[in-house]
């Protein structure tokens, strides 16, 4: 649609029918209050408004889900039950709807075997090729299938490490990081505490070991025994008598270290017990494999004299450039079609160039630094997002709407220009565009905004302005007005966002915690100066080193430190609730040593000026819809507290337990606390409904006679944060987190969403409420990866407000960041580059903001100098 063009007829983008819009009545779906509104087919159209406004419900949980809806109709009954099919859509009626394709930000944790070539289906190319043009060795006796070039098969897996290229082991100094102690002194730090530690130490004693002598002082043999021996005798132990107690001899049996960790590490259902165990183990690459991951006889075999471990370790940009020859986009050189290979047969040509041509795509999106064996767990959700893009534009479907949520996540203002080419060739091609997006570019660059609001939860769901950009000037009520025109407020397009943050003079370090010799991945030989005591923010282009910077070495080096000077490091919020299994923790914690990129630093200095470590990041709070907001914060320790107090529940037994809908005391046992059962229909795809006997409140009767203040404990639960912010106010243990939770801006949540619902920047806005709601003393470093992603420049606003009052009580932020906004007002930028992938990994600027604006070789630079004022 041209600039400017208004009006509800006529053909948009030039492929569209006599009526070019879908209209949507009566949209009911989650928050979305009866909405009417029309959207232009053909046209870029950018959805946008607060986080928690609704616009993901009328993008996705209205367009999309009843797109998919009626495609379904057309499909086998049988066939149905095989696609993941999402419910009903509350919705009146959708006119002119087209087919519809969505690419969502996935917020679940990818398997580690997942890589960037499994997503983008590169891999299986490459494998073919090999399998079908390899030069195999002389004494080969067949051609190899291409299931065996894939370590995630059990005919490609080496054996050694099951295809993942990297052992796990234990040594004497992951088992005993201080010699110097005794083993009753606990020197054997990877045995358990409390009792069962006590009952190793006294095992060994019994068996003849002197546990009184410094480790270091044992004989070499003893030692060895205690930390690997494979053998588990059973001995009589008879402890030694304590003041008050009766300790009877028993038969105790010994565990070695290295079984203990391996056992724990392998076994254990409890993700703490797992993050404890790591600390202790080290990771190396596989002595038979050397980090290839595949069997010997698929090494052995080559392609253009290199086997394939070698192309999906180059980076796309290379692999690429080294494919183009085979693929006769280039002068042959002498490796191409040399003796005994297939390198330039038809199928080899073939392949090759649907390879150069499937990479371009990546590369046209900004991609080219990654690899094919780049692990998924690695990546952002942006760059994820992204992958499955570049795969939707080589399937060439004409007349389809695609569905994007937030595509410019984790980009860099320079990334996002091929973003928005790429976004206007789909358009050019004849599908439409809807697009979920806080960027204010991306939304400037639309042909059709729809501004959904005006707040957030119960406070929105209404459809603020639906039509062409500039129009979005004349309403007053909308959030995204302030920041979507110029700060000058005369038409003219500067750029610059007008937000209410005032100007403010950059806080001067407390010191410097210096890194020197830095190498990892990107990052070769790097020496680098973090300031403490401010905010620092890290910029850069996507893959320039950033999060490598922040997320592993600066993480890693600071954990260890505290992990020597018997302190943790925490994951923000990581079990927060101490209930009964009501609090959820995240399986994130990276442990020092377990890299397998080999040494990190050389040398680091001023490591004392941080005594905690937190970090916050987008991965979701849990994995069922049991976890939930109360559950995590510990919110729902305190609630059930104030229900076990009453004294009906008092007079009944009833104990905190008896309020949680995981126990089988409190629970409604017909869908054990769920609130909802599943329902199997026989040709078509299962089903959810309300329970039959709870109707949705979780609890068995009996719990539900219990009332606090006139209200279940079921409906407490289905309080808005604001309006249990009210309900307790006079309970310190409650009202102390829902107030941070509306601090962070999350007020219209419920207490009990479940955690499955939640986006990635609501569960890292519940991280740090999480976090800020302890009340502890002393100098914390907090690392943050992107913590606006997700979030509207409102929010944002909001956000960066509590990272600041961190700061001014005498932390550290050093977050990763993109949004120019946050960084101008920063204290110290540190910006990574120049490019990104091999042509990154240095420090490109560093300094107060404004310096870093004035930065030459900076990318970063032009942009951050438009959010400067003055």
């Amino acid at each position: 649609m041209e600039p400017g063009r208004t009006g509800h007829t006529g053909a948009v983008g030039g492929h569209a029918p006599e009526d070019p819009f879908v209209r949507v009545r009566g949209a009911r779906q989650h928050n979305l209050r009866g909405v009417d509104v029309d959207v232009p087919r053909g046209a870029l159209t950018v959805f946008t408004g607060v986080s928690g406004s609704g616009k993901s419900s009328l993008a996705f949980g209205t367009l999309y889900a009843e797109s998919q809806r009626r495609y379904f109709e057309s499909v086998a009954p049988y066939a149905r039950r095989l696609i993941h099919q999402v419910g009903a859509v509350r919705v009146d009626e959708i006119t002119g709807l087209p087919p519809a394709v969505a690419l969502q930000q996935r917020r679940s944790t990818p398997g580690s075997r997942s890589s960037v070539g499994t997503v983008t289906t590169l891999s299986n190319l490459l494998r073919m090729l090999f399998s079908r043009a390899g030069t195999y060795p002389r004494d080969a006796k067949e051609r190899l299938d291409s299931d065996a070039f894939s370590p995630n098969t059990a005919t490609g897996a080496c054996p050694e490490c099951h295809g993942l290229g990297v052992v796990h082991r234990v040594t004497e100094r992951s088992l005993v990081p201080d010699p110097s102690l005794t083993i009753r002194e606990h020197a054997i730090a990877a045995w358990p505490g409390a009792w069962q530690g006590k009952n190793l130490r006294d095992v060994v004693a019994a068996l003849g070991y002197d546990i009184d002598r410094p480790w270091r002082e044992l004989p070499q043999k003893d030692r060895d025994w205690i930390l690997f021996s494979d053998e588990q005798p059973v001995v009589t132990v008879d402890p030694v008598r304590e003041a008050g107690r009766v300790q009877r001899p028993y038969q105790g049996k010994f565990m070695s270290a290295e079984r203990y960790v391996m056992r724990a590490f392998s076994e254990s259902k409890s993700a703490a017990t797992r993050r404890r165990m790591l600390r202790h183990l080290e990771s190396a690459a596989c002595p038979v494999c050397h980090g290839r991951r595949l069997r010997q006889d698929a090494l052995a075999v080559t392609f253009a004299g290199h086997d394939i471990a070698h192309y999906t370790g180059m980076p796309l940009d290379d692999l690429a450039d080294a494919l183009r020859t085979t693929a006769g986009l280039d002068e042959p050189t002498t490796a191409v079609g040399s003796s005994g290979s297939g390198e330039s047969t038809e199928v080899a040509v073939a392949l090759a160039r649907d390879l150069v041509a499937r990479i371009g795509v990546l590369t046209g999106l900004g991609l080219g630094y990654l690899s094919m064996d780049r692990s998924t767990p690695t990546l952002s959700p942006g760059e994820l997002q992204r992958l499955r893009l570049a795969t939707q534009l080589r399937s060439g479907l004409f007349g389809v709407v695609y569905v994007l949520d937030e595509p410019s996540a984790g980009l860099h203002p320079a990334d996002t220009e091929p973003l928005l080419a790429v976004l206007e060739g789909l358009r050019a091609g004849g599908n439409s565009l809807f697009v979920v997006e806080h960027d204010m570019e991306v939304a400037r660059r639309a042909d059709w905004l729809v501004d959904v609001g005006p707040g957030a939860g119960r406070y929105g769901g209404h459809v603020l302005y639906s039509g062409p950009v500039p129009g979005l000037a004349e309403v007053a009520d909308s959030a995204t007005r302030p920041y979507l025109f110029p700060a000058d407020g005369e038409g003219r397009d500067t750029g610059a966002e007008r937000t209410s943050r005032t100007p403010r003079t950059p806080r001067t370090p407390s010191g410097r915690l210096r890194l020197r010799g830095v190498t990892r991945h990107n990052l070769r030989d790097l020496d680098v100066d973090v300031p403490l005591g401010v905010l620092t923010a890290v910029t850069g282009v996507s893959g320039s080193g950033k999060s490598t910077l922040v997320g592993q070495v600066l993480a890693d080096v600071v954990t260890a430190h505290l992990h020597t000077a018997g302190t943790d490091g925490d994951e923000a919020g990581a079990g927060a609730g101490t209930g009964d299994d009501d609090a959820d923790s995240d399986e994130t914690a990276v442990a020092p040593g377990t890299a397998t990129a080999g040494p990190m630093v050389t040398a680091v200095e001023g490591l004392d000026g941080a005594d905690r470590l937190v970090r916050v990041d987008q991965k979701p709070i849990g994995r069922t819809p049991r976890s939930n907001l109360a559950t995590y914060t510990g919110l729902f320790d305190a609630v059930r507290g104030v229900f076990a107090a009453t004294d009906a529940a008092r007079a009944r037994g009833y104990t905190r337990g008896r309020f949680s809908f995981n126990v089988a005391s409190g629970r409604c046992e017909t869908c054990q606390g769920e609130g909802f059962v599943a329902v199997e229909l026989l040709f078509l795809p299962g089903t959810y409904a309300p329970c039959p006997t709870c109707h949705g409140a979780r609890y068995n009767p009996e719990t539900l006679e219990i009332t606090y203040r006139g209200l279940t404990i079921a409906e407490v639960l289905d309080l808005s944060v604001d309006a249990a912010a009210d309900f307790f106010a006079d309970v310190p243990a409650a009202s102390r987190g829902l107030r941070t939770l509306q601090d962070v801006g999350l007020g219209y949540l419920h207490l009990g969403q479940p955690a499955t619902e939640l986006s990635g920047g609501e569960a890292q806005r519940i991280k740090l409420a999480a976090e800020l709601q302890r009340a502890r003393r002393g100098h914390t470093l907090y690392l943050l990866d992107e913590p606006t992603t997700g979030l509207h420049p409102a929010d944002t606003e909001l956000l960066m407000r509590r990272l600041h009052g961190l700061v001014d009580a005498g932390n550290t932020v050093v977050l990763v960041e993109h949004d120019m906004a946050v960084v101008a007002g920063a204290d110290w930028v540190l910006d990574l580059g120049p490019g990104a992938g091999d042509a990154g990994g240095r420090v490109v600027a560093a300094g107060p903001p404004r310096d870093v604006a004035r930065a030459r070789d900076s990318r970063t630079a032009p942009y951050l100098a438009r959010h400067l004022p003055g």
